[in-house]
């Protein structure tokens, strides 16, 4: 089982980064997916879920209207489009995977964002 997140990178305040996480040897279509940061000295946050049918999303109110998840179940892959970014957006972005409530929670290596003022 492997996630392999992709698309981190510096950027300046107010611009835009793509996050892919690239699913392999996990059930991806049964999974909700979701992404977790954690900011130097702090702990890990949830960012944002997607759930398995009907796509429903959930986000932080601090990425709310700015950062948007989607996924492509023919590709294994989910998405973290991530708009006016801000400095305190910065932080390793990892993706996670979950089979239900309370189950295993799966995790990636994460991607770095730092994003510049």
């Amino acid at each position: 089982l492997q996630f392999v997140e992709s698309g981190g990178g510096l950027v300046q305040s107010g611009g835009s980064l793509r996050l892919s996480c690239a699913a392999s040897g996990f059930a991806f279509s049964s999974a909700d997916m979701s992404w977790y940061r954690q900011a130097p000295g702090h702990e890990r946050e949830f960012v944002a879920r997607i759930r398995r049918p009907g796509s429903r999303t959930n986000y932080a109110d601090s990425v709310k209207g700015r950062f948007t998840i989607s996924r492509d179940n023919a590709r294994n892959t989910v998405y973290l489009q991530m708009n006016n970014l801000k400095p305190e957006d910065t932080a390793v972005y990892y993706c996670s995977g979950i089979y239900y409530e309370g189950g295993m929670q799966y995790w990636g290596k994460g991607t770095l964002v730092t994003v510049s003022s």
